[in-house]
């Protein structure tokens, strides 16, 4: 898509993604390829891990720049004709002049935003993915680029998911990755069952009044297969134990993600005061996703009335509200609530 965003040159320098990428609680990566040898780093990174590098085949990748750039914030809300639920972050990366991190497969859709400087794009529908043997990356063995575009400053390229793509910086270039959240189904499986344990409330004990001798002790008997089996198919679910389970898993922050709350918080009747003259905000970390009447915010359920959730719902939406004098002393409580836990802070 040429040109898609007029005018972008990114949201931030190359020094100020590198130091962004030293900070304690941010997700980054450094990828150096040295001697025909590809060399991963994890956060936490440090200074002295770049004055190092001496080669240009380097690149670093720093995740959820949403959460500490509003600006960053801004450019997911464009992308808001996909589900909250469906998009995951933000990612910005930085490459010398032939950087990158070799031809790969994604497991999820991606738009590829170009910012500064220009990259080559490489991509292929292959089906081969042999990997690279001994590789800290996922690095295909065998890539076969079928079609290519060199993208300039604004210029996006959508990816579905299982799509190989080799991206080689022309010059100094930001790339700007906004993903896709895509679980796979063994996680979603293994959440809901983790989420069923927390809500399911099962009666009665194992027993076997007509248990019988058996000739083999140690085997598992057929009665008592039978009789787990009738238990366990007592575990049921419905549509709100779906709704739930997903707003709480979909909302949930990252394990590295926290909330600080206010140091100093306002009275309720001061929060109140400016909010309606300045305006709320979520909190750049927030995740907030809406249901049949209640809302998921960083992994928590809250029932709304009917009123609330119409106040609220362009909160979620849009993660900004200007609020109206009569807003209902259930509504004001509950934002209350969230900007004292961190969720939400007053607009500047």
């Amino acid at each position: 898509m040429r040109n898609a965003l007029p005018n972008f040159n990114g949201l931030l320098t190359r020094d100020e993604l590198i130091a962004l990428a030293c900070h304690d609680d941010v997700e980054s990566r450094l990828i150096v390829q040295k001697s025909g040898k590809w060399q991963i780093k994890h956060s936490p990174l440090t200074e002295q891990d770049f004055t190092r590098l001496t080669k240009k085949q380097w690149t670093v990748l720093v995740q959820d720049v949403n959460h500490f750039l509003p600006s960053a914030r801004d450019l997911l809300l464009k992308f808001r004709f996909i589900p909250h639920a469906r998009l995951d972050d933000l990612m910005v990366s930085f490459a010398p002049q032939g950087g990158g991190i070799g031809p790969h497969f994604d497991s999820y859709d991606v738009f590829l935003l170009q910012g500064i400087g220009s990259r080559r794009w490489q991509i292929s529908a292959q089906q081969d993915d042999q990997f690279i043997e001994d590789a800290p990356l996922r690095i295909l063995k065998n890539f076969q680029p079928e079609q290519e575009w060199i993208l300039q400053s604004g210029d996006m390229l959508y990816l579905p998911p299982h799509y190989a793509h080799n991206g080689i910086a022309e010059e100094d270039c930001m790339t700007y990755s906004i993903g896709f959240r895509a679980p796979s189904h063994q996680e979603l499986i293994s959440q809901l069952l983790v989420y069923m344990q927390d809500h399911i409330e099962a009666e009665g004990r194992y027993v076997d009044p007509d248990l019988q001798l058996q000739r083999h002790p140690s085997k598992i008997s057929i009665a008592m297969r039978a009789k787990a089996n009738s238990i366990l198919k007592g575990i049921k679910w419905n549509q709100s134990d779906i709704e739930n389970f997903l707003g709480i898993y979909l909302s949930e922050p990252k394990p590295h993600v926290f909330f600080e709350p206010p140091q100093k918080p306002l009275a309720l009747s001061n929060f109140l005061n400016r909010a309606r003259k300045q305006g709320i905000a979520l909190n750049l970390k927030t995740r907030m996703l809406s249901g049949n009447g209640k809302f998921f915010i960083n992994g928590e359920i809250f029932t709304a009335s009917n009123t609330t959730y119409r106040i609220l719902e362009k909160l979620a939406d849009q993660h900004t509200l200007i609020l109206d004098r009569d807003i209902g002393t259930a509504t004001e409580d509950l934002l209350y609530q969230w900007y004292t836990s961190g969720y939400l802070e007053i607009k500047s």
